[in-house]
């Protein structure tokens, strides 16, 4: 294999790397990996800008975003070979988002190994941005580190592909999971309904309430309500509520 730069790791760092990738299912130490001697690339994608030391995750991120998309694609022609082009692509779009790439590493724990500047550790609203650009770093180090285009696909595979296959069974059950607003305004304008439209207010100060703030949507002389975290969040869930009960009242689209 290929050697690659290195920085100096402390015998602690590189034990606590090994034990990090040991629980995402990969061994450094195979025959195939980088070696305990080989994790520079990894404590580079986990020591995010936000640190000040001289080197981050940014050019790691940068080659990780192509990397994610990549190993998604084959993951999908694999898994649901007889989907066409165009479902592919929305399941992509789903399965390499910046949510599911924050789910997907607050899960695994990279919280727990990350280098991070006091002031990105402090804001919570950001959070999910810094797992997910971290998660894409550590992507392409996991590529680089195993050999780029000499298997360095096969690690990403190795970890991704059981969070991938529990997500693509949840988003094939439900199409437009995650995506509720925008199906609701297909039905609604399909009926020539125009637009559905939403009522929502902040109803709480507390950052990470999942009820924080509480939306009311309605369109057709129905409606439907949700909470969440962000605007965002319950709009959808309210998109989601009122889906469900035209759904029930067979009122979908075919």
């Amino acid at each position: 294999m290929t050697s690659l730069p290195q920085h100096q790791l402390s015998p602690q760092r590189r034990q606590q790397l090994l034990a990090f990738l040991d629980s995402l299912g990969l061994d450094a130490r195979a025959a195939d990996g980088p070696g305990p001697e080989g994790l520079g690339p990894i404590d580079e994608a986990l020591s995010h800008s936000s640190a000040g030391l001289a080197f981050n995750h940014e050019r790691l991120e940068f080659l990780g975003d192509a990397v994610l998309r990549l190993a998604a694609s084959e993951f999908l022609r694999r898994e649901q070979p007889q989907l066409p082009v165009g479902r592919h692509a929305a399941l992509r779009a789903q399965l390499v988002s910046d949510r599911w790439l924050a789910d997907v590493a607050d899960r695994c724990g990279l919280a727990q190994v990350w280098r991070l500047g006091a002031m990105a550790t402090g804001d919570a609203a950001g959070r999910a941005t810094v797992l997910a650009e971290t998660a894409e770093a550590l992507i392409g180090a996991l590529y680089l580190a195993w050999g780029g285009p000499d298997g360095g696909l096969a690690p990403v595979h190795r970890w991704l592909t059981p969070h991938w296959r529990t997500s693509l069974a949840l988003y094939l059950a439900d199409p437009d999971r995650d995506n509720w607003k925008s199906a609701l305004q297909e039905w609604s304008q399909g009926l020539g309904l125009g637009l559905p439209s939403y009522d929502c207010r902040e109803i709480s100060q507390v950052h990470a309430d999942p009820r924080r703030f509480h939306c009311r949507v309605s369109s057709g002389g129905r409606s439907g309500e949700g909470w969440g975290r962000s605007r965002r969040d319950a709009e959808q869930q309210a998109a989601r509520a009122l889906l469900a009960t035209i759904r029930a009242g067979n009122g979908s689209p075919p």
